[in-house]
């Protein structure tokens, strides 16, 4: 499915998003505040355009996805970047291999996102960052209809004129109105073994960005948080 809509992904997101999508990157790059020479893990990258920035400011960045078709475009278009396929619940990268791990509007679509929280915590430096920015729930009950009726209705007719696979964007609509609240999702970090949780609503809960720390101390961290220990080859 992802394969099928990469090559108008990033344009189709632009005219559903009404243009947001470009201050939602901005914000999560600035949450997750990466340094010249770090290295922060991009999931779900797709073709790359929320891994820019990072390569644009001399940071070391992996855009990671599951979707070769969007790895693919990506490629070509930025060759900079290393572009590897992953499966966010098994990541491909060694122990405390980044300073940073961010997941933009990808998380909600990993079959097992709990397990995915404990993989990222496993690849993240202790002290490092998680940063999410998801699609979430409007905290005002009129708004909150109001993008219910957008998403159900608008969104999948607004798809068919400008992507090449309509049927993907239905999915998508259907897995935004699924998916837990900020809440909900705080306390799958908490779990996951992720410290320091907080969140921060933009567009009124239509999207919220959520941060977290890995403890210093990794044996804190919940046994679930440290499965899969394995020898894997790392990022660099």
């Amino acid at each position: 499915m992802f394969d099928d809509v990469a090559p108008k992904y990033d344009v189709v997101n632009d005219v559903l998003s009404l243009g947001q999508t470009h201050r939602w990157r901005r914000i999560v790059v600035d949450a997750v505040g990466a340094a010249k020479g770090q290295k922060v893990l991009d999931l779900a990258a797709g073709t790359g355009t929320s891994s820019e920035p990072y390569a644009d400011n001399g940071v070391y960045v992996v855009a990671c996805d599951f979707s070769l078709g969007m790895l693919r475009v990506g490629k070509r278009r930025r060759p900079d970047i290393d572009f590897i396929a992953g499966d966010a619940t098994d990541l491909p990268f060694a122990d405390n291999s980044f300073d940073a791990t961010t997941i933009s509007f990808g998380l909600r679509n990993v079959h097992r996102p709990q397990q995915a929280l404990a993989e990222m915590l496993r690849v993240t430096k202790p002290g490092g960052k998680l940063v999410i920015a998801e699609f979430s729930q409007p905290t005002v009950r009129l708004w909150r209809t109001m993008y219910t009726e957008y998403l159900m209705r608008a969104l999948p007719a607004i798809a068919t004129k400008v992507s090449s696979n309509p049927t993907a964007y239905v999915y998508l609509a259907e897995s935004i109105r699924a998916w837990p609240d900020q809440d909900a999702l705080a306390s799958w970090l908490t779990d996951a073994g992720w410290q320091d949780v907080a969140y921060r609503n933009l567009n009124g809960g239509i999207v919220a960005v959520h941060r977290a720390t890995k403890p210093a101390d990794t044996a804190t961290a919940p046994a679930q948080a440290r499965l899969s220990r394995r020898s894997t080859r790392p990022a660099n």
